[in-house]
């Protein structure tokens, strides 16, 4: 990843000016605001109702300690977020951190691959609405849902910040209610035993149910650290939090509790409160249908429309996120030209990057038209590397004094990214061991990383040396 170098350690006031003399982000936000983007972008109910039954079918009842294992690896790598994101605030996100402390060209490689996740991300979101509305609007065509919902998140995503945190802070009350209804579906009856669900788990085998198997329960770990993402997004909003260096660690910590808290009780509450537990971790809607089951009708279909607003909730942040990372792009020069100067342009009343953010959408609408399964391809093993890349971040930032500015310092240092590498390592090798999904995902995001290099090589490196910008003001 192009050595581990710091690209500077200079204070920040010495780092090269914004070009073009363009205004930057109006910093309106405070704690509250960005920590309800956060919180829509990791969308608690739709990681519930949506990927824990897949973790139900792969570990059964072993799905509770793969989420609580998982937590462990989150709380690690929330730290890390924690400590770089006070020490750059900057809409870039994780290529800044990387670029600022392994070299520009490990900067580079996280940048492109976030390129693709990137716009990748908010199609795959929208594409899954219709099935998580079956329950109440049967027969919902997939694409021109999938295309109205980003069209709708585009036009907010052009609003002012504020109000899109108001308007996201609604929805998130909606989708936490949900789980409330959950967690009430569960805990009014209790039927199975807690302890013995952790002490002897028990998953779908071939005549019923068996023991949890340790391989079972490690592939339904992977699974539970993509449920449990998303606090680190609030780096890409710290170019609108008002002094987000001091104020941004809290956020993120903030958003992983409570992402905790949202996700892990109402899988617990659910699987102690169902009557029948093979049925429960065989079915396509476990959770929908105790809620059902025991508030009736209207109930299930009350929640099955409050995860919907879940997944409408994540794709209006998730344009506001990335529009400021490609708006970020431009102010470090990536793409060239009339390109980068109009990427950065913003909005005069609105304060909104009004051009990435119309880029953005349009972009996820194209990609609609692509089948879903090859955008979970294409999508890869990103998330991995850039978790990774973090992490050494922050090991070579505190080595070098490259983070020696951070407001924020994770405690315990260095276990906290020590034991994010060691998880992530595992992460690899259990993907790759699934020639069907986990393989081809780390081939793809290996492709990424190589036209990531040979842009940075033929391209950005031929203007000279490429450097990251801080935000005006």
């Amino acid at each position: 990843m192009g050595g581990v170098r710091p690209l500077m350690q200079v204070e920040p006031h010495k780092l090269p000016p914004v070009p073009h003399g363009l205004p930057g982000l109006p910093r309106s936000l405070g704690v509250a605001g960005v920590l309800f983007l956060t919180l829509s972008a990791t969308t608690p109910a739709s990681s519930v109702f949506v990927i824990v039954p897949g973790m139900l079918r792969v570990a059964g009842s072993g799905a509770l300690i793969a989420l609580l294992i998982a937590a462990i690896v989150c709380v690690a790598t929330a730290y890390v977020y924690a400590e770089l994101s006070s020490a750059w605030p900057i809409a870039g996100g994780e290529y800044v951190m990387v670029a600022r402390t392994l070299g520009p060209m490990a900067g580079f490689v996280v940048l492109g691959v976030n390129v693709i996740n990137n716009l990748i991300f908010t199609p795959v979101v929208a594409l899954g609405v219709s099935d998580v509305l079956a329950r109440v609007i049967p027969g919902l065509p997939q694409t021109p849902v999938a295309l109205a919902l980003i069209a709708l998140a585009t036009g907010c995503g052009l609003l002012n910040i504020r109000t899109n945190a108001l308007v996201t802070g609604l929805f998130l009350v909606v989708e936490l209610l949900a789980l409330a209804a959950l967690c009430w579906a569960g805990l009014i009856a209790p039927v199975q035993d807690p302890v013995a669900l952790l002490l002897h788990p028990r998953m779908p085998g071939g005549a019923g149910l068996v023991a949890a198997t340790p391989a079972a329960i490690g592939t339904a770990t992977t699974i539970a650290i993509f449920a449990l993402n998303g606090y680190g997004m609030a780096v890409y909003f710290g170019e609108d939090m008002r002094d987000a260096p001091r104020r941004i660690g809290r956020v993120v910590l903030a958003a992983l509790c409570l992402t905790l808290a949202t996700e892990i009780l109402p899988v617990a509450a659910a699987i102690v409160g169902t009557p029948d537990l093979a049925a429960f971790l065989t079915g396509e809607d476990p959770f929908g249908a105790l809620v059902a089951a025991r508030g009736g009708r209207a109930l299930g279909d009350w929640v099955a429309a409050g995860v919907a607003i879940a997944i409408v909730n994540a794709a209006i942040v998730s344009i506001l996120a990335f529009a400021r990372f490609f708006y970020s792009t431009a102010r470090d020069g990536v793409w060239g030209g009339r390109l980068d100067i109009r990427l950065q342009l913003i909005h005069p009343r609105l304060g909104s990057p009004w051009i990435a953010t119309l880029g953005i959408g349009g972009v996820s609408l194209v990609c609609c038209l692509v089948p879903l399964d090859l955008l979970l391809v294409l999508s890869g093993a990103g998330l991995v590397l850039t978790y990774a890349a973090i992490a050494l971040a922050a090991l070579v930032g505190r080595r070098t004094g490259a983070t020696a500015h951070a407001a924020y310092r994770m405690p315990l240092f260095p276990v906290a990214p020590v034991l994010t590498l060691i998880a992530l390592a595992y992460v690899v090798w259990t993907s790759w061991l699934d020639p069907e999904e986990g393989r081809p995902g780390l081939i793809a995001t290996g492709i990424q990383i190589a036209v990531s290099i040979l842009y940075y090589g033929l391209v950005v490196r031929r203007r000279g040396a490429w450097v990251t910008r801080d935000p005006l003001g």
